[in-house]
């Protein structure tokens, strides 16, 4: 059977809180990656203005189940992660259009942000998470595989950049009984 999209819930542990994107995060959050071309590379055309981001994040909030990422020591918003897809697969949802400020980047963040939703995945009956990249978004595609996804194939000009070249995504997964040893492994 098809899954359905998961539903917006509060998701926390002791590094970050999980919250459902809204408007009011948007100064945090241009204040953490308004106008760094660097971050956005990979994602869109780079938000210059609270406007822009505020509409980009309206648009994600129309589309798909964003998370407003908030560090906990500071209760600021430093990012957005979201449940982008249900991809046809049986019982799977795909994590995506993700993004952190440069202040976090290696840090705990995208760790304690994947463990958070992956195990609320699993929680709610899904058997595989998925996630992608360009498959140029080197950084991107280690930090997949250190959480524990399994390369599973390339889709080739899946998507247009704003630049007019192709994109190519890399297909990541992790399965329901992969996912404890991993997630073990990361605690650690």
């Amino acid at each position: 059977m098809t899954a359905k999209m998961p539903g917006p819930v509060v998701l926390e542990n002791d590094v970050v809180r999980l919250e459902p994107l809204t408007l009011s995060h948007v100064p945090d959050l241009f204040d953490a990656g308004g106008g760094d071309d660097e971050l956005w590379r990979w994602i869109t055309t780079t938000p210059r203005t609270k406007e822009e981001l505020a509409a980009l994040a309206s648009l994600v909030m129309t589309e798909h189940v964003p998370f407003a990422v908030i560090l906990k020591a500071t209760g600021r918003a430093v990012g957005w992660t979201t449940y982008i897809d249900v991809p046809g697969f049986d019982d799977s949802v795909e994590i995506g259009w993700t993004w952190y400020g440069r202040a976090v980047w290696r840090t705990a963040v995208n760790t304690s942000c994947k463990i958070l939703l992956i195990d609320h995945a699993f929680s709610l009956g899904y058997n595989r998470v998925m996630l992608k990249t360009d498959h140029l978004n080197l950084r991107s595609q280690e930090a997949i595989r250190r959480i524990g996804g399994v390369h599973e194939g390339t889709l080739r000009r899946h998507k247009k950049r704003p630049d007019g070249t192709w994109r190519d995504s890399v297909y990541f997964g992790i399965l329901k009984e992969e996912w404890p040893h991993h997630r073990d492994r990361l605690n650690r």
